[in-house]
């Protein structure tokens, strides 16, 4: 079944992991995707995969995505889906926290399971540097609005559209050890039930994705914890790429026709007060 067949959808932040996988079910269920990433080989690798076009552009510059969205428009005069998917975990290139970040999770959970109390603490938001508390909301909170804004171009005169945004069971949850990571997606949630009732009366729906610990390569400095969240998970797992690439499909198709302002979390169980 072609559940998004002759529909155009741009998704950011698509050249690996969830990005990518959203990318390729889209492709299958009969989309023409436009694959947008900062990084323009990956991107072209993946858009030539899925029959797509690729774009290369920084979500976080709005002149970036003003050029990115106006060529969406030479091309094409419209958009159907826009994947606000582009993210990071704050933890690229940090080998130092992120092995601190395990080290502290592992023991706050010795000293839980030994009775407490808890002596190991942490102390992101002491450290955190004004440079990575605004990268952190530029690329997610900055990014989903920028992009959103250019695509309302194309969608306004249509009268129909579908946005998602990623967010985070951690936007609602919340988690230790990322005050700036929490903070930018719990504003991507409230952006999309803001952006919902704005734009119904143009007939374009506005939804979240919160995924909650999904195997991918952002989860690669948490190794050795990745037991621990799946103890922690009722269903006994982390989530895997398709279990988010399935929920976007099914928000971005007319299945999803009466669903605007909402937030569905593929999170296995681990949080349930979505």
């Amino acid at each position: 079944m072609k559940r998004l067949d002759g529909k155009l959808a741009l998704v950011t932040g698509a050249a690996r992991g969830i990005g990518a996988a959203i990318a390729r079910r889209f492709a299958e269920e009969g989309a023409r995707v436009l694959v947008n990433d900062v990084r323009a080989e990956p991107a072209e690798k993946l858009a030539a995969s899925v029959g797509g076009e690729a774009y290369a552009a920084d979500v976080s510059d709005p002149d970036a995505v003003r050029a990115m969205f106006a060529e969406v428009g030479r091309r094409h005069g419209r958009l159907d889906v826009l994947v606000n998917n582009a993210g990071v975990s704050g933890l690229e290139g940090d080998d130092a926290r992120a092995k601190r970040g395990r080290e502290i999770m592992l023991r706050q959970a010795a000293e839980l399971a030994a009775g407490g109390p808890v002596r190991t603490h942490h102390d992101t938001s002491l450290e955190l540097t004004d440079a990575e508390w605004r990268r952190m909301l530029a690329i997610h909170l900055d990014g989903t609005f920028f992009c959103t804004r250019e695509a309302l171009r194309l969608m306004a005169d249509q009268g129909s559209g579908a946005i998602v945004n990623m967010g985070s069971i951690m936007g609602t949850a919340g988690g230790a050890g990322a005050p700036h990571y929490c903070a930018a997606k719990a504003g991507i949630l409230g952006l999309t039930r803001a952006q919902a009732r704005e734009l119904a009366s143009r007939g374009i729906r506005v939804n979240a994705i919160a995924p909650g610990w999904i195997d991918t390569d952002m989860l690669a400095p948490l190794a050795e914890v990745k037991p621990l969240i799946a103890l922690q998970t009722p269903l006994g797992r982390l989530g895997d790429v398709d279990d988010i690439a399935w929920a976007a499909v099914y928000l971005a198709s007319e299945e999803a026709r009466f669903v605007t302002g909402q937030v569905l979390s593929p999170n296995g169980g681990w949080h349930m007060s979505q």
